[in-house]
């Protein structure tokens, strides 16, 4: 029974997020439900305790980042950056590349450290408008989007400095390189099948006489002008992001150590002292820095044409960033409750009885991730119950542990993209598509990425690489 109700909220959430309600709404229903169900005088502790806590933890320490990624994407769509890079990609990749183009954007942003939802933010101007001006429906934009930030360099290269890939190092005792070969193998398979799979569909759109479509919302706003900017200065902001991303996380250490604390009466409002543990701080902080020096970049070279339309612009950033922000704080708040249930206990046993340590860690990984509705939060929890139990396996078959890492980090990113998923639904509310008409090809992705964990699991045993 435990079980039971663990699943039926589950489906509930999945079922409510593709009909297009709100997650916002719906995330606590569905929770606080399960645990009426399981334990009915725990509903309001457990909805102010963990529900509430969770979620404004989320809200605490992200908003930020989508606030200035949402306003970073903005400054770039108003100065006409999108439309230049445009045009100069099909000047010389063509149009009959734009998926292509679309998922090396992504991944540069994601590998450079960037956040998948800044990602998502940043990149979307400039996608629409290829997609636009290449006749491709804007339907299968998500799609794109998806493979090149949601997938290969989430986890699968190796050196990704995402949260998804720093997770394992400090359960198995490995570095972010963990397993170069068979991440790189793993990477290549997620490229190749998913560009294959996104121009299956370009095509048979084409064929169907589809175009990008019309009555859309969300559109990026078109600049009226003859006169491109010049790409390398469209592309400049992304590219110091990425760089000024790498440089910070690597110089706030050394300029802050380990913890900061600023003591009291250093200004005139402190009476106890602050404490910041900036290592912990350090990826949110340098992100931070770096979409800060982003937008500036923007608004000081191109500021005759941000200028007149910069309130509101950034006005419409902020409403999307609260949206984005709040739904998937949402996600994260049932993620929580779900893992305090009896029943996600019973699922959690249930998976440790799988033989293989390879496929018992990636089935384990994947299905709490997809439980949850998140890669880093499925395999934290996977990983705090069940890593001893994955190192004792493994060591048992003689498997290193950096390959253990490396399957674990894959599995995270697989089924964690149901239709609850809270970059999911980022993914959706930017490009102002709904799940009934994306979700298909984002669950294509999802589908192409557990696959990859087996084939590489698969490639360790045949060849014995690692």
């Amino acid at each position: 029974m435990a079980f039971i109700v663990v699943l039926a909220a589950l489906v509930f959430l999945m079922f409510a997020a593709y009909r297009g309600y709100s997650v916002i709404l719906v995330a606590p229903i569905a929770a606080l439900g399960a645990v009426l169900l399981t334990e009915p005088s725990a509903v309001a502790p457990v909805f102010s305790g963990i529900f509430m806590e969770k979620m404004v933890g989320f809200v605490k320490l992200y908003f930020p980042v989508f606030l200035l990624g949402a306003v970073f994407g903005k400054v770039i769509e108003l100065a006409g950056f999108s439309e230049s890079i445009v045009a100069a990609a099909i000047r010389y990749i063509g149009r009959s590349r734009a998926n292509a183009v679309i998922v090396a954007v992504c991944a540069l942003l994601t590998y450079g450290g960037v956040s998948l939802f800044v990602a998502v933010f940043a990149v979307y101007p400039f996608a629409a408008e290829l997609y636009r001006q290449s006749n491709i429906p804007k339907r299968l934009l998500p799609g794109a989007i998806a493979l090149g930030a949601f997938s290969f360099t989430m986890d699968s290269l190796p050196g990704t400095p995402q949260i998804q890939n720093i997770i394992p190092t400090t359960f198995f005792k490995t570095t972010a390189w963990a397993a170069p070969a068979l991440g790189t193998i793993g990477s290549v398979f997620i490229i190749a099948v998913g560009l294959l799979y996104l121009e299956w569909r370009r095509r048979g759109a084409a064929a169907r006489g589809e175009g990008y479509g019309t009555s859309l919302v969300n559109e990026p706003e078109r600049v009226e002008s003859g006169v491109l900017a010049n790409p390398v200065l469209a592309i400049a902001p992304l590219v110091l992001v990425g760089v000024a991303n790498f440089a910070l996380t690597k110089l706030i250490p050394q300029w802050y150590g380990d913890s900061y604390t600023v003591a009291a009466n250093a200004l005139p409002g402190i009476h106890t002292p602050v404490v910041a543990p900036v290592k912990s701080l350090v990826a949110i902080w340098a992100v931070e820095g770096a979409l800060l020096l982003g937008i500036t970049l923007v608004v000081v070279s191109a500021f005759s044409r941000v200028r007149e339309k910069f309130a509101s612009g950034t006005k419409a950033a902020v409403g999307g960033a609260l949206l984005a922000a709040m739904n998937t704080a949402s996600e994260y708040g049932f993620g929580g409750v779900i893992a305090a249930l009896p029943g996600f206990l019973v699922v959690a046993d249930g998976l440790k009885q799988i033989p293989n340590p390879l496929v018992n860690a990636a089935v384990s990984v994947s299905s709490l991730a997809g439980i949850t509705g998140s890669a880093s939060g499925g395999m934290s929890i996977a990983l705090a119950a069940m890593s001893d139990l994955f190192i004792k396996n493994a060591q048992a078959a003689g498997i290193p542990m950096e390959v253990l890492h490396r399957v674990v980090a894959m599995a995270s990113g697989g089924m964690d993209t149901l239709p609850h998923n809270g970059a999911v639904i980022t993914l959706l509310a930017v490009t102002g598509l709904t799940h009934r008409e994306s979700y298909k090809d984002i669950f294509a992705v999802t589908v192409i990425k557990t696959l990859a964990v087996f084939f590489v699991i698969a490639v360790f045993y045949l060849t014995g690489l690692v």
